[in-house]
């Protein structure tokens, strides 16, 4: 049966080593960030920073923490096309890396970035208002805020992997990104530039090669999960 859930299948097809200590990405609208373990992982510490323990596609659990992913961007481009300009998200991205650093940072999980944006309380306002109450220099275009942002993302899943790390002790080596968000290269350098650990693209389909990879293991076309990734 494959996983129930499209995270467990997504995460079925990451196309890692067995041996190896990696943490998974499954970008997206949200994000979820965690490593496999044969055990789940019940302690002060798990619960102090969050985490949650959720069944894997081939036995074992996914010990990961949700956090918010490209949701607000996609507010913040909904208002632009709306009332500004209609950008695509390939543009978007494009003016945030030839932007260059931004000069603020925004927790991606603050409550207030979690409901969707209103005309008169739309998603860039509420970036510029977290902003100026934490004494940031405030942004203005659309490629400073995208930039932003994902820089954000970034230092977010480095915090996380770093809780990980604290509560398993073990060192992560390898960083997969899967799903939709893997498509933005700007994400995925920043992720490698601030984790200073190689990170691996893809698949984007990762659900859908997922929940085939188990069919295929139910039907004897591979042995395992392992197997399916070898193939990936």
């Amino acid at each position: 049966t494959p996983a129930c859930h499209d995270t467990g299948s997504a995460v079925a097809a990451v196309p890692v080593e067995d041996d190896i200590n990696y943490s998974y990405i499954s970008s997206g609208t949200w994000s979820l960030l965690g490593i496999e373990t044969p055990e789940p992982i019940i302690n002060e510490m798990s619960f102090k920073y969050n985490f949650t323990n959720e069944g894997s596609a081939d036995g074992g659990f996914r010990f990961l923490k949700n956090i918010t992913g490209f949701w607000i961007i996609q507010e913040c481009k909904k208002f632009w096309d709306e009332n500004v300009k209609s950008y695509s998200y390939d543009e978007l991205t494009e003016m945030a890396l030839k932007y260059g650093p931004a000069n603020f940072r925004i927790d991606p999980d603050d409550s207030r970035f979690l409901k969707p944006g209103l005309i008169d309380d739309n998603m860039p306002d509420k970036i510029k208002d977290y902003c100026q109450e934490t004494g940031q220099k405030v942004p203005e275009t659309p490629a400073e805020i995208v930039r932003g942002v994902i820089e954000s993302l970034a230092d977010k899943y480095t915090e996380t992997i770093k809780m990980i790390e604290e509560i398993t002790d073990r060192t992560i080596n390898e960083i997969y990104i899967i799903g939709g968000g893997c498509r933005n290269g700007l994400l995925c350098q920043l992720v490698a530039n601030a984790t200073g650990l190689p990170v691996f693209a893809g698949p984007v389909e990762a659900t859908a090669i997922g929940n085939l990879m188990v069919q295929a293991k139910s039907m004897g076309q591979i042995k395992s999960i392992v197997e399916g990734r070898k193939i990936i």
